[in-house]
């Protein structure tokens, strides 16, 4: 059974989410909250697997919220809740930690489909849609980007997985990387587990987020 936590201001997105989940036997509404103070205090107590969570909202927003569940050691997987896919609240989010993001008129079967893929612990944006978003939003937002190309943590990566980094945050598959680089798809996947360790990254998203902050990858490609 997946549990999930809602955490939206208005309380009938909450209720139309409910009612969705409700109608399926592997997930379960443990708890809701109103905005992200109450978010992040639920989230300690009951560790939601999932955390659907809007990105507007008084007192402590969405990323607030997002990236003090994840400092705080949560084990939950944040999807946030966007009104557009290119919004600089869906790139900060990401930064934070969130596993990806969704659009709240997303349908049902789109909604229920994203739960269960980062509930097996995949993202629920690709990388090249991750990519798009970091060259859109990227160069707008006040914050400079995060680290300089020579970071330490890169240099306990091996010059393959340096390799397989950069595909995976240009977008490619783990099918692709393994044509590409003339791997076995095996050996692609377990690159790609040893960086997210080294780098103690959640998911692929996250890669993308590095990479391209640190200066692997550009808009130019």
């Amino acid at each position: 059974m997946t549990t999930v936590m809602l955490v939206d201001d208005q309380e009938l997105l909450r209720m139309g989410f409910r009612l969705v989940l409700d109608s399926q036997d592997d997930l379960e509404v443990v708890a809701e909250a109103a905005d992200g103070r109450e978010a992040v205090g639920l989230a300690h107590e009951l560790r939601p697997d999932i955390i659907l969570m809007d990105v507007r909202m008084p007192d402590l927003d969405g990323v607030a919220a997002t990236r003090e569940i994840i400092a705080a050691g949560g084990t939950s997987r944040i999807i946030i809740l966007t009104t557009f896919d290119l919004d600089e609240y869906a790139y900060a989010a990401l930064r934070a930690g969130a596993s990806g993001f969704l659009l709240k008129d997303s349908t049902p079967a789109d909604l229920l489909s994203a739960i269960r893929a980062v509930a097996s612990g995949d993202a629920v944006v690709a990388p090249s849609t991750t990519r798009r978003l970091l060259e859109a939003v990227g160069p707008r937002l006040p914050d400079p980007l995060a680290e300089a190309a020579n970071d330490p943590a890169l240099e306990t990566l091996t010059p393959r997985e340096r390799e397989v980094m950069v595909a995976v945050a240009r977008g490619l598959s783990n099918g692709e990387i393994a044509e590409t680089l003339v791997l076995a798809e095996a050996t692609v996947k377990t690159h790609v587990g040893r960086i997210l360790s080294k780098l103690e990254l959640r998911d692929r998203v996250q890669i993308v987020v590095f990479a391209y902050e640190h200066g692997l990858v550009s808009s130019s490609g």
